[in-house]
């Protein structure tokens, strides 16, 4: 009873301290860096904005985070070493491209590929139990394991920069993820890992009281890396804690990250442009665009979030019941697929039409 009492004693305070962290830091935008922060590029294929916004929310975020663990030191001697090292390591990687240093992709990628090879060997990050016997064959091979896991983190990191584009669309998505990975901990009683993705979620919402529906700042390549390796890292370590649930479990969880990454890059190979840079025909995109028409006349950022996050939840959340099911995680994962694709070409050749019109 003591320790729930403190737990809640911390959670509580950090919520309050992680507001004040985000209201400082959205005011003082236009002086760190000199004005760095500020978002005008109007013309890039993801830019959904008509203002000068400050990518300061990855800034906001991880010094929250810095505080919770101090405070969570403090109070349980509890030192999260692999989530800060990995968080700092891979929000730095993108808050150079918010301050506008000149990055190649390529440089970025590799970069962010060699320092995650260091740390999973440096803190032993293994996935345990993966639901395919040939995979498991093929991860046997201990360089194929490392590249595998190396490879997980790309996905859901890029996944989590390419879909943060309009105001709340990645912090719910985030959020129902690290929900659902929250119920599962604590139904079944861990609670170190519990608190952390509490901690992780706090930020989330606060964040979100600065830009849903409308953005008084921008999470910023910084602050999508950085939530990205901590939901790697939760969906990891609750995979690896819960062997009862099939992996392919997790996998139906992050299908939208994933596979959002994975299709856009053979679509982009296919159509003959770079298949890491930007453009303009993501689903996300497409549906925005659809609403454009649709409603012309209404904001169509904040509403985009809405109907792909409350589609996101009608497909996903049901998996819940079945999840330690691997044959029905699998036929369900395939099946999103399926669905995915189908919508996406739909919405493709909806919008052509339209615009050929």
């Amino acid at each position: 009873m003591q320790s729930e009492s403190l737990e809640f004693s911390l959670l509580s305070i950090f919520s309050f301290l992680s507001f004040f962290t985000f209201f400082i830091i959205q005011k003082l935008s236009h002086k760190i860096f000199n004005g760095l922060l500020y978002d005008n590029d109007f013309n890039k294929p993801q830019a959904f904005h008509k203002d000068d916004i400050p990518r300061s929310g990855g800034l906001a975020s991880i010094i929250s985070f810095l505080i919770f663990i101090l405070l969570n030191n403090l109070l349980f001697s509890s030192f999260n070493f692999d989530y800060l090292v990995l968080g700092l390591g891979l929000f730095l990687i993108g808050f150079l491209d918010d301050i506008k240093v000149s990055f190649s992709p390529k440089a970025r990628l590799a970069l962010m590929a060699a320092f995650l090879l260091i740390s999973i060997k440096i803190f032993s990050i293994e996935i345990n139990g993966v639901d395919l016997i040939f995979l498991n064959k093929i991860l046997s091979i201990n360089i194929i394991y490392i590249f595998f896991i190396v490879l997980c983190f790309l996905f859901i990191i890029n996944g989590s920069n390419l879909i943060d584009g309009f105001n709340g669309l990645l912090a719910f998505q985030l959020i129902i993820i690290n929900s659902i990975l929250l119920f599962i901990n604590i139904e079944n009683e861990f609670q170190t890992i519990s608190i952390l993705i509490t901690a992780q979620i706090i930020i989330l919402l606060v964040f979100l009281l600065f830009n849903f529906p409308s953005a008084k700042m921008f999470m910023g390549d910084g602050g999508a890396y950085l939530f990205g390796t901590f939901t790697a890292l939760n969906v990891i370590e609750t995979n690896n804690l819960n062997p009862n649930i099939s992996s392919f479990f997790f996998c139906i969880l992050l299908f939208y990250l994933f596979f959002e990454v994975f299709f856009s890059f053979f679509r982009k190979i296919i159509q003959g442009k770079s298949p890491i840079k930007p453009d303009g025909e993501h689903l996300h995109m497409l549906s925005y665009k659809i609403l454009s028409f649709a409603k012309p006349d209404k904001d169509r950022n904040y509403l985009n979030t809405l109907y792909i996050n409350s589609v996101y939840c009608l497909l996903v959340l049901p998996s819940i019941w079945v999840k330690g099911s691997g044959a029905l995680c699998k036929y369900w994962f395939f099946s999103l697929i399926i669905i995915y694709l189908t919508t996406y070409f739909r919405l493709n050749s909806f919008v052509k039409k339209k615009i050929d019109i």
